[in-house]
């Protein structure tokens, strides 16, 4: 993993049984910035040839970072066709699938439904429910990073920018611009690119920090999960 901070302990914040707070952005804001995924490792697949190269690299590493994005809506009553883009990380390269290209909707597929690959992320609700709507299938091993924090003891949903925090000590940094850009894109920017990856990227740098420095947690998971864990 790209970091080599030591990381403080979440369950630390846990004293006496009481339920902690997440720290406040105005906190996170001190703190020195995440080491974000660059250009250089974030992958745009086009054709079959390349999604298959993206799904054998995604199925070695097991435990994958997962996100998507929809084109935003502004006008009441409108139907949302999203998500337009799904991304999944290893801690080596974030792939970037533009779902309007049919070979990158079914890698997509292949992936969310296998059950030996977890996917992991932050507020996946409406990802998971959008993605079944637009694919038709069930999601496998899926984990929603936020139980995680629960579990050790934070109340409410923590979010990524708490939980890089949390494991790192160090700032995440999101733009406002990007989250209410057009994902529907033919051609999406650089600064999109970045921003989807590493959404993806620093949500897995996270399971892995807490699965490697935190116990106990993992016994409430589902059996396969745990022995995805296991292996990370």
């Amino acid at each position: 993993m790209d970091q080599e901070r030591e990381s403080p302990s979440p369950a630390a914040r846990t004293q006496h049984g009481r339920r902690m707070n997440a720290p406040t952005k105005a906190e996170t804001d001190l703190l020195q910035p995440f080491p974000m995924l660059p250009m250089s490792r974030i992958k745009v697949p086009a054709g079959e040839a390349a999604c298959r190269e993206a799904i054998a690299d995604l199925r070695r590493a097991r435990i994958v970072g997962f996100d998507t994005e929809s084109k935003p809506i502004f006008v009441q009553n409108a139907v949302d066709d999203g998500p337009h883009v799904v991304q999944l990380s290893t801690l080596e390269t974030a792939y970037i699938f533009q779902l309007h290209r049919p070979e990158c909707e079914q890698a997509v597929i292949d992936i969310l439904s296998s059950p030996e690959v977890l996917k992991a992320g932050f507020g996946l609700e409406s990802d998971m429910s959008n993605s079944r709507r637009r694919f038709g299938i069930t999601l496998a091993s899926v984990l929603d990073i936020n139980t995680v924090f629960k579990l050790l003891g934070y109340k409410n949903s923590t979010g990524l920018r708490a939980a890089v925090a949390l494991a790192f000590n160090q700032r995440f940094h999101k733009s406002k611009s990007m989250t209410t850009s057009n994902w529907a894109l033919r051609t999406l920017s650089e600064g999109q690119l970045v921003y989807a990856a590493n959404d993806a990227y620093a949500a897995l740098c996270v399971l892995l920090e807490i699965n490697r420095t935190q116990s106990g947690w993992q016994k409430s998971m589902p059996a396969h999960i745990v022995a995805l864990l296991k292996n990370s």
